[in-house]
């Protein structure tokens, strides 16, 4: 399926599942895509998360009946999944800023929520400094945490500098590494990789901190990741990170994915790459790079 389809058939799935209690895993199951691609994708694409989406047609539907018809408060919360009156008024409220009493009055008036319609301009993508490599199997070594797709963004940088102040602060200063921890990131070249790996569910991710096994000890604590063969979609980035790779990410999943012809996502990963050799990462021309699992569209 490509990439606008698999938008578009998402937001249809959540209009028709909108009194149900569905989530980001049963709408990337209804479209056969991984929740981490969905997620990303959906919110680069329209500005909305999948949950934020859900919750906001919820209420805005909600908002037409407390207006529209005489069904019990208590019922309109059950009918668009929220298990108690209170949740359902605190939500409703913080929405609308208004209580569902205020809004049936109609002395308030309601944020209006309509459903969205995909539209983009393919451009550009054809363009894009980007090469597909089929890989064999490699395995990584890293320090691992759990995510949930809504803090991610603000969690993940503080990961980075957790294990950075715990494990890479004497090893970078020149020293020899005083501890397993030290000497395997320094074997293995840990953090040239950043890896979210979506085999979790529960809108819960696993992300890596990780470089290429070259064998030996895996301390307690670390982890070992096996890739499989693949082909890849490599997006080179130059500038300084974070921000370069964001917008390289805005850009795959806008113009790259909806424009390519040949390729689509497949599998259940992506790894950032890092130089860990040339350069700063606040650099100008600081180089690195997004890698995507693809395969040919049939």
């Amino acid at each position: 399926m490509d990439w606008l389809s698999c938008i578009r058939k998402a937001i249809g799935y959540m209009e028709e599942h909108l009194i149900e209690d569905v989530g980001l895993q049963e709408v990337a199951d209804s479209v056969f895509v991984s929740p981490f691609f969905l997620q990303r994708g959906f919110s680069l694409l329209t500005g909305y998360g999948i949950g934020e989406y859900l919750r906001g047609r919820r209420l805005y539907e909600a908002a037409l009946e407390l207006k529209n018809t005489d069904e019990k408060v208590i019922d309109i919360a059950f009918k668009y999944a929220y298990d108690t009156p209170e949740s359902f008024t605190k939500a409703f409220s913080r929405f609308h800023g208004a209580t569902p009493t205020q809004v049936r009055s109609g002395d308030y008036p309601v944020r209006v929520f309509l459903p969205l319609t995909v539209d983009v301009n393919i451009y550009g993508g054809s363009k894009m400094n980007y090469k597909i490599a089929p890989m064999f199997p490699f395995r990584l070594i890293g320090f691992q945490k759990e995510f949930t797709y809504e803090n991610a963004y603000e969690k993940i940088p503080l990961f980075w500098d957790e294990i950075c102040e715990k494990y890479a602060e004497n090893v970078y200063a020149g020293n020899a590494p005083k501890n397993a921890y030290e000497k395997a990131l320094v074997d293995n070249c840990i953090g040239e990789y950043g890896v979210c790996i979506d085999d979790l569910g529960g809108g819960k991710f696993r992300y890596l901190i990780a470089g290429k096994y070259t064998g030996g000890e895996v301390p307690a604590g670390m982890v070992l990741y096996e890739f499989p063969r693949h082909d890849w979609a490599v997006f080179d980035c130059i500038g300084p990170v974070p921000d370069a790779l964001q917008d390289l990410n805005t850009e795959i999943f806008k113009k790259w994915l909806p424009a390519n012809p040949d390729y689509e996502l497949s599998g259940n990963a992506t790894i950032e790459w890092y130089d860990c050799i040339n350069g700063e990462k606040s650099d100008a021309d600081y180089h690195s790079a997004i890698w995507i699992p693809v395969k040919r569209k049939k």
